[in-house]
């Protein structure tokens, strides 16, 4: 499963935790403005917004997880098991598949309010990407420095929802996991004071008593409290290295280790990736599950009017500095 949020300081903060039992080899992607992306229904766009993200490239065609493009619009997708429902093609909709759908948005929208106009009339259609790479369950977070909303397609239809969490997980459907947020009202960052009984002379024994009942396990609705929380109470300086390393740390509240999530067969679901995009200026962080040192792709140094892919391999080992 997979964690999603938002962030802002002085500039605007998108990223993810992509939780996983296996890897596709995906790699930081820069997509120029002339790259033509063919869509199987919608024709070809071969003049667009240039954009960066983590994607599996597969036969030259970027399968982005998440992304953000060069006026600052982000988009991320997330597992949503048993949820997500892909319609037939329709007649009347502009068609668009499960794995285009981030570049359909993207390439042509500024902001949360343009990916609005799109979204009125889009029909998520039932057609993979392969054979061997059928159409994953998925719902989405498009976000601005303003806004977020969260898109889901279920069988209802396409619902689309108001983020002001600023975060998204996985299952249940984001309406669910937005009301759940009431159950944990009580949480504080202060010392809790006794409501239990004037009878009764209780007392804050330790620091931290104001978060008891914050959920610590891994499942996406603990996730989504959890990462809500930290995330709003969040408090960090403006400086690009404290913006950055506070957005990490937000992420590491729910990322997940190997061995607690078993997926069977000896597979142990885990955060092969974290990453931190600064939305403004074009510049995609990552650590990896083994190497915790932030590591840097920045778009805008690349031919952004080029029609060639620009990928660059993940950094996996841990890089240690020796002091000594």
């Amino acid at each position: 499963m997979c964690t999603a949020i938002t962030y802002k300081t002085e500039d605007f903060y998108f990223g993810r935790n992509l939780d996983l039992e296996y890897s596709y080899q995906e790699t930081v992607t820069v997509t120029p403005r002339k790259y033509p992306f063919n869509f199987k229904k919608m024709g070809v766009i071969d003049d667009h917004y240039a954009m960066i993200g983590m994607a599996f490239v597969s036969d030259g065609y970027p399968l982005y997880y998440d992304a953000v493009n060069e006026k600052g619009l982000c988009m991320a997708g997330l597992n949503f098991p048993d949820n997500a429902y892909y319609r037939p093609v329709a007649e009347d909709a502009d068609n668009v598949m499960s794995f285009e759908f981030i570049p359909w948005i993207l390439s042509q929208c500024a902001s949360v309010e343009e990916a609005r106009v799109l979204l009125s009339r889009i029909n998520i259609a039932d057609i993979s990407f392969s054979e061997k790479l059928p159409a994953s369950p998925l719902h989405w977070m498009i976000a601005d420095s303003s806004c977020a909303v969260t898109v889901e397609p279920v069988r209802e239809g396409l619902k689309i929802y108001e983020n002001p969490a600023g975060v998204l997980t996985n299952n249940p459907t984001f309406d669910m996991q937005l009301f759940n947020l009431n159950n944990y009202m009580h949480l504080t960052t202060e010392p809790p004071v006794n409501s239990f009984s004037e009878k009764l002379d209780l007392h804050a024994y330790s620091r931290g008593m104001g978060g008891m009942g914050l959920p610590g396990d891994l499942s996406s609705a603990s996730r989504f409290v959890k990462a809500a929380f930290t995330r709003v109470n969040s408090v960090s300086g403006t400086s690009e290295s404290e913006s950055i390393s506070q957005f990490f740390h937000i992420l590491g509240s729910v990322a997940q280790q190997k061995g607690c999530v078993h997926m069977g067969g000896g597979k142990y679901e885990y955060t092969i990736y974290s990453s931190c995009c600064n939305a403004d200026k074009g510049i995609y962080y990552y650590t990896t599950y083994e190497n915790s040192q932030i590591t840097a792709v920045d778009m805008n140094k690349e031919e952004l009017d080029g029609e060639k892919l620009a990928s660059w391999p993940l950094v996996e080992g841990q890089q240690i500095l020796r002091q000594n």
